[in-house]
């Protein structure tokens, strides 16, 4: 796994270009330094009074990188800007890009993205914690994350445990696990607690707000932004599954019309049904809740209509969640209780 820079600047730039890696902009080409001990030396002498622990953990990442990455390794990158997950499989080993790309773009492997839109709420919970790390770049071993990660590149869906990848009358065999010899301490300890809270956050709203509870947690978020919601009773829906606009009465603009579809992600035929229901009702405004994301096709036809139609994926839907949290009702507090708390920021 390698992350694309801590606020995900890389992430566009990897994927068009095929790459992943980058950062480490103090450091030389790597290439005449073929053991784990030269790249330390490197290391140490880029970083000038670092501490001792942030030494070994740079070298541990930098040698990954450099020397333990190979063609055919299955290749994962949670992205920051989008939420999602693109993985495909490393086609080239390290390669230093020179001066014709930015400094922060030079030390990577060339992969070839098989999927660059995987929804992580595809992934359990128990192994977004395994690619919840800070580090930037490890071996996830534990959960089982070799197979399952196969099978979520070539399903889209994680088996979840290994009992599940058993084949039809065979007795299922734990996978057994390679230790992680890059030198990083327990890299799968050094949580990304900020991400991994809104992981288990959004795996609680998908457990206990499902079907029409989500529909009521999406009003219940725009009843705390000041519209007054019409919620349509569970069953069909003729495409609205909220209307709700400003003012007492809730006739004031902008009007909206919301559909709220929990699941997999969806597709054009979605996207239509909302278009011509706004034109029916004189909706000002529509809102997609698609927990499951978009299609490419869906996204194709949206891509025009930014100002007046907004798509919330899970992501989306959690982030408002917070944001509103102290104004949404008792009931939803009870069924969804959080705690805000501080923790130490690791930023330099």
């Amino acid at each position: 796994m390698i992350r694309s820079g801590r606020y995900g600047e890389r992430d566009q730039w990897a994927l068009s270009n095929g790459y992943s890696g980058g950062g480490w902009k103090e450091l030389p080409d790597l290439t005449p330094y073929t053991t784990r001990e030269q790249i330390a030396k490197v290391t140490a002498a880029a970083f000038p009074g670092a501490p001792a622990g942030r030494l070994h953990t740079q070298a541990a990442q930098l040698w990954a990188l450099r020397g333990r990455i190979e063609p055919g390794d299955l290749l994962v990158m949670p992205l920051k800007t989008t939420k999602r997950i693109a993985m495909g499989w490393v086609t080239g080993g390290y390669r230093y890009l020179g001066d014709d790309q930015p400094p922060d773009c030079r030390h990577v492997i060339t992969v070839d993205w098989q999927i660059t839109d995987l929804p992580r709420t595809a992934v359990k919970q128990d192994l977004l914690y395994t690619l919840g790390s800070a580090v930037s770049i490890f071996a996830p071993s534990k959960n089982n994350a070799i197979a399952r990660l196969e099978h979520l590149l070539k399903h889209g869906t994680d088996p979840g445990a290994v009992t599940q990848l058993a084949p039809p009358g065979q007795a299922p065999q734990a996978t057994p696990t390679t230790p992680d010899d890059s030198g990083v301490e327990d890299p799968e300890l050094a949580t990304d607690y900020e991400q991994a809270a809104i992981d288990q956050i959004t795996s609680r709203i998908q457990e206990d707000f499902a079907g029409h509870e989500l529909t009521s947690l999406v009003a219940a978020v725009l009843e705390a932004e000041g519209f007054r919601c019409l919620v349509s009773p569970p069953g069909p829906d003729s495409g609205v599954d909220i209307s709700a606009g400003k003012g007492p009465l809730g006739l004031d603009t902008p009007r909206l019309i919301v559909q709220v579809k929990g699941g997999s992600q969806i597709g054009s035929p979605v996207v239509s049904q909302l278009q011509g229901v706004m034109s029916t009702y004189g909706a000002d405004q529509g809102l997609l809740v698609a927990w499951g994301g978009l299609t490419k096709q869906a996204r194709d036809l949206l891509r025009h209509q930014h100002l007046r139609v907004r798509v919330w994926e899970a992501a989306d839907v959690v982030e408002a969640v917070l944001r509103t949290y102290d104004r949404l009702p008792d009931g939803i507090k009870t069924q969804l209780p959080l705690k805000r708390i501080w923790v130490l920021s690791n930023a330099q």
